[in-house]
């Protein structure tokens, strides 16, 4: 039976490409691999190609709207907590502290965000060492998000 090996890259029209190139890149951290003006700009965490493609909307597009059809979020992990908490204070030179949105999953540790338009945005750190260790915690029965602090 066939079956996907990963989801290679995520494709996303945005308003405003060059608006949009500077928050993945400022805030977030991506890298430039390759801009078109006026079609896309193709970003990546530097270990492949592309991870991420801004492509430029047609005038006049749908806005994007917070629980309506297509992307709910995207998830972009961070390498570990300590990561994860840099961004945490980072992002709040871009967002009141109101607008981020920090749960402990128990598998993972995410702080949610939204990109200029409006697509939802997981930063996540795993908490286990294994895929199958974290599998196994979010099949345990009970297993609540509550809220994440950070210091």
């Amino acid at each position: 039976m066939a079956k996907p090996k990963r989801i290679g890259h995520l494709v996303i029209n945005v308003k405003d490409q060059d608006a949009s190139t500077r928050f993945y890149t400022e805030v977030l951290g991506f890298e430039v691999a390759v801009e078109r003006p006026g079609f896309g700009t193709f970003l990546t965490c530097g270990r492949i190609h592309h991870d991420l493609a801004l492509f430029q909307a047609k005038e006049g597009a749908q806005e994007v709207v917070e629980g309506g059809l297509g992307l709910n979020h995207m998830a972009i992990q961070v390498e570990d907590y300590e990561e994860l908490k840099d961004y945490y204070h980072k992002l709040q030179e871009y967002y009141e502290v109101d607008k981020l949105r920090t749960v402990d999953h128990s598998m993972t540790k995410s702080i949610y965000i939204q990109d200029p338009d409006g697509n939802g945005i997981e930063l996540f750190c795993n908490t286990f060492d294994t895929a199958e260790e974290g599998l196994e915690e979010m099949r345990r029965p009970g297993r609540q998000n509550t809220a994440l602090v950070f210091d």
